[in-house]
């Protein structure tokens, strides 16, 4: 999974603390509670202190793609993170996967990978994503106990480039060492510098940095990419190309008392109506029925929400119709809720006659709470379904396949000490207008502008999943739609949208499909097309 954020700022307590991405609700949030979307399950306690030395310990795997026998090197191993006085601060955890080439050939391009939170281990794109081995899980059900199948990945992208699974300070193996405490890394530019630290780190000690470099981050980790990709570029990483997958890019757009974010779950409430067959004229696929949705999203419904006390009763019982008509909701609810549904309300009531919930991680999981008369689920179904097995498959690769010796334990997440209002929101905005300006919620869309104006050759792809309730594709499109590049620039810039959720790659029906934009993305990024 991905990422989830945190809001702590201005007194609103966790906008994001849940595991992987954005928030539940936009209007408040709390702290992930216990047994909920990875929540605290993973926060075990240290028995010892990470190394102040950099380790690497290789082991030799191969995996069939195209038909073709790809031999490759693994190696989980850390890069230690220095201050600018050269002060050991951390130790940072990866796994990186490089494939065998011929002498003399020209630099693999090289990826480093992340999920989010923030306070979110790279296990989920680790184990399910685009390297060489994964752990199969079930369509919609809640998966089956240990023992779990982890099989090699004959969707990787190993056969166009070496992979490199980095995880965030104090999640996974990744720890502060020597003076520094772990709060010290816990804010959206301490985390951006301590990635762009380890990054440079891993290049310098692989010979790298003559490679094409691309960065690839989910959910909270988009937020991370967008700034981490201006960050190296500053300091003299020149990159290639960014992916986002099941992005968040602006806070600032979700704080209570703005309007936008119901607007911006309106596209995915209705796919997610589609999904489970609740719409009375239910179209026969997807598109282009969420295009008529987004416009009038951004159309009628938009301005009746920027209308507040002025909307009419006419107006109001006009906008409740039609928005039953896309959401499956009635017009009663609709209604009785002022046409602004949050999100935990509409996983609630969307199926609430059948007594089932859906998920917030992929809207197609359902859920069974213990009666039918909340406001919100009791827990996200996805994430209870899938868990399970990625930390079991994870702790059985690493340690048992790999057999990668430690004496520390894996954190799937952090959130005990990340989440909850700890991470620090606050962001200084790059140069342009408002250069400077400290942002008391970060909004990264500003600082990949500025990446892509400075380097007009990176490349940007955005990759979204229909049934992501966590970060949800019209925010994703609502977010780099208002870099305001230059039109020259735009061609840089691929939307590509699956029937999943916020880990598109869950689901085996689009995992080709996902591959072939990847390919074709890193082939034009690479070629400079």
């Amino acid at each position: 999974m991905r990422a989830y954020p945190l809001i702590a700022a201005l007194g609103l307590a966790a906008l994001a603390a849940q595991p992987v991405l954005a928030q539940e609700k936009p209007p408040a949030v709390e702290a992930p509670a216990k047994g909920s979307e990875k929540a605290a399950k993973a926060d075990a306690p240290d028995l010892a202190q990470a190394s102040a030395e950099e380790d690497a310990q290789p082991r030799r795997g191969s995996v069939t793609v195209g038909g073709k026998v790809i031999g490759y090197t693994v190696t989980p191993g850390t890069v230690v993170i220095r201050n600018d006085d050269g002060e050991a601060v951390a130790s940072m955890f990866y796994v990186a996967y490089v494939a065998d080439r011929p002498k003399g050939s020209a630099p693999r391009p090289v990826t480093f990978t992340y999920n989010g939170g923030p306070g979110s281990s790279s296990m989920w794109l680790h184990m399910g994503s685009i390297g060489p081995v994964h752990v199969e899980t079930p369509l919609v059900e809640v998966a089956a106990p240990a023992p779990y199948k982890i099989t090699e990945n004959h969707e990787t992208m190993l056969d166009k480039t070496d992979i490199v699974f980095i995880d965030a300070i104090g999640t996974g193996l990744s720890r502060p060492i020597g003076k520094s405490k772990g709060p010290e890394f816990y804010g959206v530019d301490q985390d951006i510098d301590a990635f762009a630290r380890g990054i440079m780190r891993y290049l310098t000690i692989n010979d790298r940095w003559d490679s094409p470099k691309f960065l690839f981050g989910e959910s909270y980790g988009t937020l991370r990419s967008a700034g981490l990709v201006h960050a190296l570029q500053e300091r003299g990483v020149q990159m290639n190309g960014v992916v986002l997958l099941s992005s968040i890019l602006n806070y600032g757009v979700r704080q209570p008392g703005f309007d936008q974010i119901f607007v911006t779950y309106l596209p995915s409430y209705a796919a997610t109506a589609w999904y489970h067959n609740r719409l009375q004229n239910r179209p026969a696929a997807l598109e282009p029925f969420l295009t008529e949705v987004r416009e009038w999203a951004r159309g009628p419904y938009a301005t009746a929400m920027a209308k507040g006390s002025d909307l009419t009763d006419a107006e109001r019982a006009a906008i409740a119709k039609q928005m039953s008509a896309y959401t499956g909701l009635s017009e009663k609810f609709l209604l009785s809720v002022d046409l602004r549904v949050e999100l935990g309300r509409f996983r609630k009531e969307l199926l609430r006659d059948q007594s089932r919930t859906v998920g917030r991680l992929d809207s197609r999981f359902k859920g069974i709470d213990v009666d039918d008369g909340g406001d919100g689920p009791e827990f996200d179904a996805t994430d209870t379904s899938i868990s399970g097995a990625y930390i079991g498959a994870l702790n059985k690769y690493l340690f048992g396949t790999l057999g990668y010796k430690t004496k520390l334990s894996y954190r799937p997440n952090y959130y005990a000490q990340i989440g909850g209002g700890k991470w620090d929101q606050k962001h200084r905005a790059p140069g342009g207008r408002g250069g400077g300006a400290q942002m008391a919620l970060a909004d990264t869309a500003l600082d990949l502008s500025m990446a892509m104006r400075q380097n007009p050759k990176l490349k940007v792809l955005s990759q979204n999943g229909y049934y992501d309730m966590a970060t949800p594709f019209f925010g994703a499109e609502y977010d780099l739609k208002h870099m305001q590049i230059d039109p020259s620039l735009q061609k840089n810039l691929t939307y590509k949208y699956y029937e999943s959720g916020h880990m598109v790659y869950i689901n085996p029906a689009v995992t080709t499909q996902f591959k072939k934009d990847l390919d074709a993305f890193y082939d034009s990024a690479t070629q400079g097309n």
